[in-house]
């Protein structure tokens, strides 16, 4: 293919890189497991430019989403519980996933039930906000669950 697009057919590939040295061009190979292969004339430090300005622009406009992270235990008390309640719904209306966690400490590991019970109270205090990615698990010694936020 010419630098104007026009086909200029099958060629060997000595003729081909002869018209593009003509042109002050590089030849380049666009599907090079095609049969035959097929090749274009271009200026490739120009194609590559607009490649990277391309790759540029289109990470500025991706949405990157965060991870917050709230930690809990499982003899929390009512205010701070609804402290951190206030929190998370910060974060999910900012659009942010959720990581909750209880750690367990010492003999503490007697009482997973109970975090349980608190994970899932607070699973339902931010339901219209979020909804649950993966539910609560206990993992070493540490409970965690995963919100996401609810699409509008």
């Amino acid at each position: 293919m010419s630098k104007d697009g026009e086909q200029l057919g099958i060629m060997p590939s000595a003729q081909a890189q002869r018209l593009a040295d003509d042109q002050n061009l590089d030849l380049v190979k666009i599907a090079p497991k095609a049969a035959p292969p097929v090749c274009k004339i271009m200026d490739y430090g120009k194609f590559r430019f607009e490649q990277s300005k391309k790759e540029k622009e289109a990470r500025k406009n991706q949405k990157t989403i965060e991870m917050k992270e709230i930690r809990l235990s499982y003899k929390i008390d009512i205010h701070d519980f609804n402290t951190k309640l206030e929190h998370a719904k910060k974060f999910l209306a900012a659009g942010h996933k959720l990581k909750v966690s209880i750690r367990f400490r010492g003999r503490e590991m007697a009482h997973s039930k109970l975090g349980a019970q608190a994970m899932e109270r607070f699973a339902q205090q931010v339901a219209e906000l979020a909804t649950v990615e993966k539910g609560a698990k206990l993992e070493g010694r540490q409970m965690l669950m995963f919100l996401t936020p609810v699409k509008k």
